[in-house]
This record gives structure tokens, C-alpha cells and sequence, in this order.
């Protein structure tokens, strides 16, 4: 492909949707760039493969984040996919859809056209839900979605024990009211991973005028004037450059769309202009408003084996259970990682649940690092705070590409966050304490029955707490100035670029952020073709 008319830079969720969307028009030629290589690996289409991939250099990119006080001044790393699929082909797959208010709340500040009226046609036209098609579900799209079918012992104790505390046990968090405790569902079908890559790129990777380029690393968004006509891009080690005669779609996630940005001269001009950047459009708001998901996970020690998987992901008992997948696309290979989960309100007066619970059939050694599990029987519950109110930044430190920015998620910096946090704390100790639990309970293991003061749980947050690889916000949708894009998603101060990922969100969506970044593509598309008629 010589000109492309839509130049699409990442293949990730939105990407993938994007890609699928834009060249249905056989007179749009569409070129999408991934970093990453083609999505061949069995481990992908493996549910369980994740952990392995997390791993992995050629499937996954990994960014240092800044020690800081949020984090216990300690090196975190965040790692986002890097192939076909992007992060979707390295997720846990949890398929949430956000609380309809977080999006009507978008709307109110400024993102119009974005409220839950708009993005719920855009779930329901993605979706292919096992459950089948109501007015709130979609059959037939091109995403497959399956709840957790396998009913074990723990999992329907766990379920007890939140329906103890005035948790509804409900058939789909997907409603319109999500407060409640369900088996999860995921973006699984029949045992194999439904990635983005999977449900709309491969379908469509035959159509004469979509080009998919993997393995290439654009480096910066290429200016005539004002006007974005290209990328500069690394393949093979050349520096190569790739024009659009139309736009310029940044679809490279939170934390490489605003870098982009940057390192082509759209951010704060004052300090492009200190690293001998030109400045194209100065806009401060370009890195900032980030916001992350901080997660903790509590660890306890079972009485038995016949409730933890703990043994099932090393030595032979591994091998059987690869072997049983590759043969038969079932087993504990086949399966989502967190097989219940739900919402609940932390704080006395929340409009709505402000936290969200996972249940995991196993305890991760965290000493042995990595996906390493104890050596004894045992189970972990996980929360966050479901909208954080505490923001980082995300800034680039040098002009050369290949250099990591600066990110700094800045946890816990609000007092709602921390409020939050040690309610979540306290409330999976709560569940681990009721009776259909308590029974199979021999110790509290992580944080350790030590932790009790507010002090104490918020400093088990900050020195052991996780990312939920769920960034949003650097590149910030909105009606005024103060905002990177516009709610048609074009980059203000400049023409023919916009950018579609979950850094436009203005605010964390409430949960897993897989789901709303397909269907926020999926309604970008609807934009985009608009625009072009």
C-alpha cells in the first residue's frame, strides 16, 4: 500500500475494531501498524497462557514506573501487550461494561455524545453473548462472550459469603444495575481466548485494501504545517515513513498514545521546546490526568487441597493439564483466572458501588515473583477502588523514541482513594470470615492478621499493592480546551489526527476496561465514517 486513507498505529483493542470498521468501505485503504509480531503463539488462544506471555519480551512491552509515595517509593513495571490484539491477547479477559453513569457522567462534563444512551448500541452491536440477546445483551456480533461455566465449591462459598453481606447473587454484572456478586464472564468461547485481534481483525485480514504491518515501531506522527500526513516508523532497523491521505488514528493505548503526542510536538510547548522538539500544537493537558487502578491481593491458607489450584500450574500436574487443552480445549487451561467476582459499595452513602471483589483459586508466591504459586493450599481475593480520584502524569524525557517516559500514577493521593483502600481491605476480610469460608480457613497469609490499623493496611497498599493494567485518561476527551481531544476524538490544534484508546476517557470506567475500549472503538468508527460521508 502506497497512501493509506486511514493510518491506524497500534493493534490492540481499538485498533482491531478500528481496522474492522474503517475498511468495510472497499475505497478506504486502511494501514494498521503493530509493534508487535503477528498473534501465532498457542499461549494466546490458551486462557491460562497469559502468565507466560506476561513474560515474554517479544510479546509484551514493559514501562518503569517512577517510585513514589503512592507506591511505597518502590520500582513498579507495567507490562502492555505487544502483538495482534495488543493487551487483549494478554489480559485476564474479565469482560465488564462500566456502570451506565460513568458514561452519562462523561457526557454532563463535556463529551458529548458518549453517554450510556450512545455506548450501550455499541456494547450490543459488539457483543455475541452465550447468555443470548435481551435489550441490554447482543448476539451475533463479532465478540464472543461466555460466563465462567465451571461451578466449584469455593467459588459458590464465596458467593455465600457475599450474599451474607447483602451481596445479590446475580446471573450477569452486565445490567443495568452491577451491584452484586456473579459468576464472571469473559471474552472466551469454547475453551480458546477471544481476543481483539480474534474477533475483528482475522475475519476481515483478506480485504484487498486492509494492509496490517507487525513489527514496526512508529516513532512519531509526521506534520505538514498542522496537517498530520504520516508516521515515522522503524522496520528492520530503517527508519521508514508511511502517509495517510486522510487521518492519522493514534490506537496505541494510555501510555504510548500521549508519548506519541509528545515526541511529535503536541503536549506542553514549553517543555517539547526544552528537549528540541518543535512544538506542532501546545496543549498541557497531553500526559496528564492519568489515572490507575490500584489492586491488593489478600492471600489465605486452606485446610486441603481440594479447593486451591496452588499445585495444579507446575511439574506434571502442568504438563497434563497443557496436554488436556491442546487435545481438548478444556480443563483448567480453558478457564478465566477469577471465576467470581462483584461490586459493592465500600463507603457508607456511595450513589453506587465504588469497589469491585475477585475470587482466585490459588495464592501466588510473591517472593518467588512472577506467576509462582505457594507451596501450600490456598486462595486470594482481590479489590480496588472501581473510580479513582487520585491523577498522574505521563511525560517524555528525552526526544528519542526508544527512551521510557516518566509515569507517575501518583496512588492514593486523594482521601476518597485511601478511605476506599482500607475499606476494600477490611471488606475481604469480611467475606473470608463468613461461615461457607471460615470452615476451609487456617490463616490470613497476605497481608497477615498484623495489618490492622488504617496506617498499616494503606502502607500494605503501597508497598505491595498492584496496577490493574487499566491507565486511562492521558489523552483526555472533552468539550473545551482543558481536554486533549474533542468528543469526535480529533487532536485539538491540529487537522487529520485523532486518537482512539482508553486514554480519552475523561474518567475510569467502573471495572475491567477490555469491554468499554472495544465499544468506545466501535462508536469511534460510527464517528469517523460520519465524518467521512
Amino acid at each position: 500500500m502506497t497512501d493509506a486513507t486511514y493510518l491506524i498505529v497500534g493493534a490492540g483493542s481499538a485498533g482491531c475494531v478500528l481496522a474492522n470498521r474503517l475498511s468495510e468501505n472497499p475505497a478506504h485503504r486502511v494501514l494498521l501498524i503493530e509493534v508487535g509480531p503477528e498473534d501465532h503463539s498457542p499461549l494466546i488462544a490458551m486462557p491460562k497462557g497469559f502468565g507466560k506471555l506476561l513474560a515474554d519480551p517479544k510479546h509484551a512491552d514493559y514501562i518503569p514506573v517512577a517510585p513514589h509515595a503512592g507506591n511505597g517509593s518502590r520500582q513498579e513495571v507495567w507490562a502492555r501487550g505487544k502483538m495482534l490484539g495488543g493487551s487483549s491477547a494478554i489480559n485476564g479477559m474479565v469482560y465488564m461494561r462500566g456502570h451506565p453513569a460513568d458514561y452519562d457522567e462523561w457526557a454532563s462534563q463535556g463529551a458529548a455524545g458518549w453517554g450510556w444512551a450512545e455506548i450501550a448500541k455499541s456494547f450490543k452491536a459488539i457483543e455475541d453473548h452465550a447468555l443470548g440477546a435481551d435489550d441490554l445483551r447482543g448476539a451475533g456480533g463479532p465478540l464472543k462472550v461466555t460466563p465462567h461455566g465451571e461451578r466449584t465449591e469455593l467459588a459458590e462459598a464465596t458467593i455465600a459469603a457475599c450474599a451474607r453481606l447483602g451481596l445479590e447473587h446475580r446471573d450477569d454484572l452486565n445490567r443495568l444495575d452491577h451491584e452484586g456478586i456473579a459468576y464472571l464472564s469473559y471474552t472466551i468461547r469454547d475453551g480458546v481466548r477471544q481476543s481483539a485481534a480474534a474477533a475483528f481483525l482475522t475475519p476481515v485480514r483478506s480485504r484487498p485494501n486492509l494492509t496490517v504491518l507487525t513489527e514496526t515501531r512508529v516513532r512519531r506522527v509526521l506534520f505538514d504545517g498542522r496537517r498530520a500526513v504520516g508516521v515515522e516508523a522503524v522496520v528492520n532497523g530503517r527508519a521508514q515513513r508511511f502517509d495517510a491521505t486522510r487521518e492519522v488514528i493514534l490506537c496505541a493505548g494510555a501510555l504510548q498514545s500521549p508519548r506519541l503526542l509528545q515526541l511529535s510536538g503536541v503536549g506542553d510547548g514549553e517543555h517539547l521546546r526544552s528537549l528540541g522538539i518543535r512544538a506542532v500544537a501546545h496543549n498541557l493537558a497531553v500526559g496528564l490526568h492519568l489515572r490507575e487502578h490500584l489492586l491488593y491481593m489478600a492471600q489465605w491458607r486452606l485446610a486441603d487441597w481440594r479447593h486451591s489450584q496452588n499445585r495444579e500450574f507446575s511439574g506434571w500436574r502442568l504438563g497434563l493439564h497443557a496436554t488436556r487443552y491442546l487435545s481438548t480445549r478444556s480443563g483448567v487451561m480453558a478457564t478465566g483466572s477469577y471465576p467470581v467476582g462483584g461490586f459493592y459499595r465500600s463507603l457508607p452513602g456511595a450513589a453506587r458501588p465504588d469497589a469491585q471483589l475477585m475470587m482466585c483459586p490459588f495464592s501466588l508466591d510473591f517472593a518467588a515473583g512472577g506467576m509462582a504459586m505457594e507451596d501450600f493450599p490456598g486462595m486470594q481475593l482481590f479489590s480496588y477502588g472501581l473510580r479513582p480520584r487520585s491523577q498522574g502524569h505521563l511525560r517524555i524525557v528525552s526526544p528519542d523514541a526508544d527512551v521510557p517516559p516518566e509515569v507517575d500514577p501518583n496512588y492514593l493521593a486523594e482521601e476518597e482513594d485511601r478511605r476506599i483502600a482500607i475499606a476494600s481491605m477490611r471488606f475481604m476480610r469480611r467475606v473470608a470470615e463468613q461461615p461457607s469460608l471460615a470452615a476451609w480457613i487456617t490463616a490470613e497469609t497476605r497481608p497477615g492478621p498484623a495489618v490492622q490499623s488504617d496506617e498499616q493496611i494503606l502502607d500494605a497498599f503501597r508497598s505491595g499493592g498492584q496496577s490493574g493494567y487499566h491507565a486511562c485518561g492521558t489523552c483526555r476527551m472533552g468539550g473545551d480546551e482543558r481536554s486533549v481531544v474533542d468528543p469526535r476524538l480529533k487532536v485539538r490544534g491540529v487537522e487529520a489526527l485523532r486518537v482512539m484508546d482508553l486514554s480519552i476517557a475523561p474518567t475510569m470506567p467502573a471495572g475491567n476496561t477490555n469491554g468499554p475500549v472495544m465499544a468506545m472503538a466501535w462508536r469511534a468508527a460510527d464517528l469517523i465514517l460520519e465524518d467521512a460521508r
